[in-house]
């Protein structure tokens, strides 16, 4: 994707407003953010200060209310919800805190789903999936099913899932929330190898200081505004 001084996400002067009845709720506002091309940003704050809604509008999950966000170029606020469809299969990987894996499907299965909506060949997915596995360290559990994996084990699955169809940007909300320390610091190294040897943007949500010292920048959402630091 095109990116204008390698900044590759550009959210301008965005407002996301719920409504509740007759009731306004407003979770955003007037929030600017930049994230160059091969970052790794953290985003921190309370809960319920928005992170996940921001995080869900860079990836075309929801509409801002006003204002602009703009990814390689693409105004993801203008699309129609078949294009943003397409486009979210084509740059966007997600991964969750608790995995949400198919049980009934073995790594290379659920690693494999992104990859059904492409035209991919049965053979070149196969290829692909092989390579994520690879990238995530478990060439060895491709067989396996959820239940036979630890949960660092099939936290990994669910990044190989996201990065089998080589997508622009990694959106993880909360990716070690459910996971013991040792785990998710295994997690946080393969998400910065991500970054760093393989020029992934993260975008990355958490509540613990601990993952967003492995970012390369911290941002603080807070009261539906971001600060460069935390403003308490």
């Amino acid at each position: 994707m095109s990116t204008t001084d390698g900044v590759l996400v550009r959210v301008k002067e965005v407002d996301k407003v719920f409504r509740r009845g007759s009731e306004e709720i407003h979770v955003l506002t007037g929030l600017n953010l930049e994230v160059k091309a091969g970052e790794f940003l953290a985003l921190m704050g309370p809960s319920g200060s928005g992170k996940s809604t921001l995080l869900n509008l860079i990836g075309g999950l929801d509409r801002a209310t006003r204002g602009t966000v703009e990814i390689g170029g693409d105004r993801v606020d203008q699309m129609s919800d078949h294009a943003l469809s397409g486009w979210r299969a084509r740059h966007i990987g997600l991964v969750f805190q608790f995995y949400n894996l198919l049980p009934v499907l073995t790594a290379e299965r659920n690693v494999e789903l992104p990859l059904l909506l492409t035209h991919l060949s049965k053979a070149e997915r196969r290829k692909h999936v092989e390579v994520a596995l690879g990238m995530v360290g478990l060439s060895h559990r491709t067989r396996h099913y959820p239940r036979q994996m630890s949960g660092g084990e099939q936290q990994r699955v669910g990044i190989a899932r996201a990065i089998v169809t080589d997508p622009t940007i990694l959106l993880c909300d909360e990716p070690t929330g459910d996971l013991d320390r040792k785990s998710g610091d295994e997690i946080l190294a393969l998400l910065q190898a991500l970054s760093r040897d393989h020029g992934k943007t993260i975008v990355m949500v958490t509540h613990d200081p601990h993952a967003s010292a492995r970012a390369s920048r911290t941002v603080y959402l807070n009261k539906g505004q971001l600060f460069s630091e935390n403003p308490g």
